[in-house]
């Protein structure tokens, strides 16, 4: 797939993408209504980026946002009787953006897409993560993400960046997640965050709660 270098962007306030992820989106904005409507017409990718700052003032008009983001691949629309969308994204591929384009009535960007690297962790790093993971969400075994966590069929991209879109943190956590280069860097800040929120668990409430992924 030729990856086109302008792309619409479809700014959220607590939402952060990442490959592999799918995330359904209810599209009611006629902007953002437009956006889908013409990405669906050509190459089907959405940018999703994340809102920076002091955003709130400023929805309607053309907020700050996060300079990295990633690209969603339109893999099922709804089209609904009143003109607006059900749709789902599924994570292709990270960007940076060079140049914001304001010529629409939402955000485009001109950007430069990220080179699909490394896909794999090692062994270590991955039962850690793994070991990690369990302590946050909780180790119950009929519970979804007990489950997903011991599925050997999983990927290692799939299980960092699942789990880097799915926890409970905060979204700033999980933008500095998706700006590493790397899936290792990614792995190795997910540890950091993971046992930060760990040890801060131990230090007031006692451990995490079995329902930290949304």
């Amino acid at each position: 797939m030729e990856l086109p270098s302008i792309i619409p962007v479809f700014p959220l306030p607590n939402v952060v993408l990442f490959p592999g992820v799918p995330l359904p989106l209810h599209i009611f904005e006629p902007r953002y209504r437009q956006l889908v409507r013409d990405a669906a017409s050509a190459h089907e990718l959405v940018g999703i980026a994340l809102l920076r700052g002091d955003w709130h003032p400023y929805y309607y008009e053309n907020p700050d946002i996060f300079e990295t983001g990633c690209a969603g691949k339109i893999v099922n629309l709804e089209s609904l009787p009143d003109g607006k969308f059900n749709i789902v994204l599924q994570g292709f591929r990270e960007f940076r953006i060079d140049r914001h384009i304001f010529e629409k009535p939402y955000r485009q960007a001109a950007v430069h897409w990220r080179i699909s690297g490394q896909r794999s962790i090692d062994g270590g790093c991955r039962s850690r993560l793994i070991d990690l993971l369990s302590g946050f969400v909780g180790r119950e075994p009929n519970s979804p993400a007990y489950r997903l966590l011991h599925d050997h069929t999983l990927s290692d991209d799939l299980l960092v960046n699942f789990f880097s879109y799915a926890l409970e943190i905060a979204p700033i956590e999980k933008q500095g997640l998706l700006e590493a280069l790397t899936l290792a860097d990614r792995a190795e800040r997910l540890r950091e965050i993971l046992e930060f929120h760990l040890a801060e668990s131990r230090c007031t409430s006692g451990p995490p709660g079995p329902d930290r992924c949304h």
